[in-house]
């Protein structure tokens, strides 16, 4: 493989990484809703316990995200 068929390549996965980063996302925003729906049919009761998960989970993705980061 030449240096243009290189870069034509690498522009070619350039172009797809946003592609990839929307479906991703797209995917994390129907687990969420589906997840909220699931968890607001279950009642105020379990919402508290929820609510704690998710905000260590944040907190959690938060810490990583900074370390992974500073490395």
């Amino acid at each position: 493989m030449n240096a243009s068929e290189t870069l034509a390549v690498d522009a070619f996965l350039g172009l797809l990484a946003p592609l990839w980063q929307l479906v991703i996302g797209v995917l994390v925003l129907v687990a969420m809703v589906v997840a909220v729906g699931k968890l607001l049919s279950r009642g105020p009761s379990r919402m508290g316990g929820a609510l704690l998960l998710v905000g260590s989970a944040v907190v959690g993705l938060a810490v990583v995200s900074y370390l992974v980061q500073t490395l």
